[in-house]
């Protein structure tokens, strides 16, 4: 799964989403972003009432109640093996949750309350990044692969979905904080994709007619749109 992309916004335009009624810039566009798991990204997302804003958010969604809870499970009986007693409810409340940074089952009840149209968003990027199973391992870690719409890197979007306001732990040192999260769809590779990453790719929006679906249609059509782009739409750049 994509868990690196970059965002080169220049000659930046919101050519895809000018018929919006109402969008606010909220931010000040950076001259180039690198973006990993938990740091901030750049988003266009719905709000309630049919506008559209620019924001920064923190890249990694909220993970299901049954995944802290069976990691906060793990840490009490931890703790409960040294002959230590747990109070299960402050251990559960403070347990880290690094986010889940990219969707695949939309038919899982965790994410079904945020796939209606006001917590879809467009995450542009303009390359994301895959471990190359095929490159020489340099340093102990495993050179990235990179994709990208053509040779020129233009700017499209990922399918996303975002979550206002969310209080969790994502940091020990930082404890409980409240904020903005977002993370977008995957699907099975397409044959560019797939050399290199065999499970998933993103769910990548490259027109008009894609992006006003994702933002505006009801989930049993928009849902269509999890599928992967079509080979001849996608390149693997050069080294």
């Amino acid at each position: 799964m994509c868990n690196l992309y970059r965002l080169d916004p220049r000659d930046w335009s919101i050519k895809f989403v000018r018929d919006a009624q109402s969008f606010e810039n909220l931010v000040n566009i950076m001259d180039s972003y690198e973006v990993y798991p938990d740091r901030e990204g750049l988003v266009i997302r719905n709000t309630v009432g049919g506008g559209r804003q620019l924001a920064h958010m923190r890249w990694g969604l909220p993970s299901s109640k049954k995944a802290l809870l069976d990691a906060a499970t793990k840490r009490a009986d931890k703790i409960r093996a040294k002959g230590k007693e747990v109070d299960f409810a402050a251990l559960l409340t403070m347990e880290p949750d690094g986010g889940t940074t990219n969707v695949r089952n939309t038919k899982s009840l965790h994410w079904k309350p945020w796939l209606g149209v006001d917590n879809r968003c467009l995450v542009p990027f303009t390359r994301f990044a895959e471990p190359d199973p095929a490159a020489k391992v340099e340093g102990g870690r495993k050179p990235n692969a990179w994709f990208a719409i053509d040779e020129s890197e233009p700017i499209a979007y990922f399918a996303g979905i975002w979550v206002p306001q969310w209080t969790s732990v994502r940091k020990i040192k930082e404890g409980q904080i409240t904020a903005d999260y977002y993370g977008f769809l995957t699907t099975e590779p397409n044959s560019v994709v797939a050399p290199v990453h065999q499970k998933a790719m993103p769910v990548i929006l490259t027109n008009t007619d894609e992006v006003r679906t994702w933002l505006t249609a009801p989930w049993d059509e928009a849902k269509a749109l999890q599928r992967p782009l079509p080979d001849a739409q996608l390149v693997k750049l050069a080294a």
